[in-house]
């Protein structure tokens, strides 16, 4: 270890659930790489709608205090034995186990190496700590889950969003025919991403102008989804990020977690969608029916590399964060999603992951 890597370390906290005013500036015994692990000096940390949940429910991660953020952007301090593929002093930036390796809002952390890639040098640390969560869970979802094809048509929803707007460029990527829903305001935005047909949700009821589609990507959850099986054709697939509500799971409540997936089968949920089988998702092979690769086996999406995306970033970012305070990056992110309307249905675009800063010796 470095000998002027101090012993303690400033962090974002808090010592009680609840809004943004409960996180505190607290001064914390500084981590150390174990077997397998980095210890990373901060120099931006990912803030993402989920951030906020946790900060008033504490799923997952119990009663406080804790620190949160998962996404990180920094250099090695320290590397742990066992660790070959990186040394102090690489650029590196990645996600923390999700959900109970949380800690990057702090000034160090540390995280298993395979958690961490090296950060590109065109690309900034604010740029690559807001990359991570909605670049992951949006391969996972197109690329693991749906297994997208070239040629397909997928509708993704929120797609001005920090899922969606990743999902639009991974989709076009991987050779489909992109439809987003947004507000009008960020088409030019969206068709600069590379997608092909936009739908404003304001003015146009998506479950009527929108069919034929393969493979749906709901960030929503709840009602839309099941409004969105609508869309799909004969054999189309709906992927969720949220639970897609009892009419799509056979009246069994579906929880929260990484992408699910559903199917239209038969009969009739309530407003006229059609009825799905939901199952929890995570990478898996092609359901039956699906074309074999040129082996005779299903093809295995999931070892593809992830694809650049468009332009010098890949997540845009909600803004400089950098010396808000504790709480003004919360703040940003409340409510975490916006609210329009679409003729029968609500359309709602989550918010962009906002970079926080903890090097440069201040937070505030």
């Amino acid at each position: 270890m470095n000998d002027t890597t101090p012993r303690t370390m400033r962090a974002i906290t808090q010592d009680v659930l609840g809004g943004p005013e409960v996180l505190r500036e607290a001064e914390l015994e500084r981590p150390t790489a174990g077997i397998g692990q980095l210890l990373v000096r901060v120099h931006a940390a990912g803030l993402n709608p989920t951030d906020t949940k946790h900060r008033q429910s504490g799923l997952f991660l119990g009663a406080p205090p804790f620190v949160l953020g998962w996404d990180v952007s920094g250099v090695v301090e320290e590397t742990g034995l066992g660790v070959a593929l990186f040394r102090p002093g690489d650029e590196v930036f990645g996600m923390l186990p999700y959900p109970y390796g949380a800690g990057s809002h702090a000034e160090y952390v540390t995280g298993p190496a395979r958690a961490f890639v090296r950060k590109p040098s065109a690309m900034s640390h604010e740029e690559a700590a807001a990359v991570p969560l909605v670049a992951l869970t949006a391969w996972q979802a197109l690329a693991d889950v749906a297994a997208l094809r070239p040629g397909q048509r997928v509708l993704v929803h929120a797609a001005a969003g920090g899922v969606g707007h990743v999902a639009v460029q991974i989709a076009k990527s991987l050779g489909a025919y992109v439809i987003g829903t947004a507000s009008a305001a960020k088409h030019d935005f969206l068709r600069g991403l590379g997608a092909d047909e936009l739908v404003d949700y304001r003015t146009t009821d998506y479950a009527e102008a929108v069919r034929d589609v393969d493979v749906v990507l709901d960030p929503l959850g709840g009602p839309e989804s099941v409004r969105s099986l609508g869309t799909l054709r004969e054999g189309g697939l709906l992927v969720t990020l949220l639970p897609i509500g009892e009419a799509t799971t056979g009246g069994r409540p579906a929880t929260g977690g990484r992408p699910r997936s559903a199917r239209p089968g038969r009969g009739r949920a309530p407003g006229g969608a059609r009825h799905g089988h939901a199952r929890r998702g995570g990478p898996r092979r092609h359901d039956r029916g699906r074309p074999p690769d040129r082996g005779g086996r299903p093809a295995r999406h999931g070892r593809r590399n992830l694809p650049p995306v468009r332009g010098r970033q890949g997540a845009r970012l909600a803004g400089d964060r950098a010396h808000d305070g504790q709480a003004g990056p919360h703040r940003a992110l409340s409510p975490a999603t916006r609210a329009g309307r679409t003729g029968t249905g609500a359309g709602l675009e989550p918010s962009f992951p906002v970079p926080v800063r903890l090097d440069g010796g201040t937070t505030g």
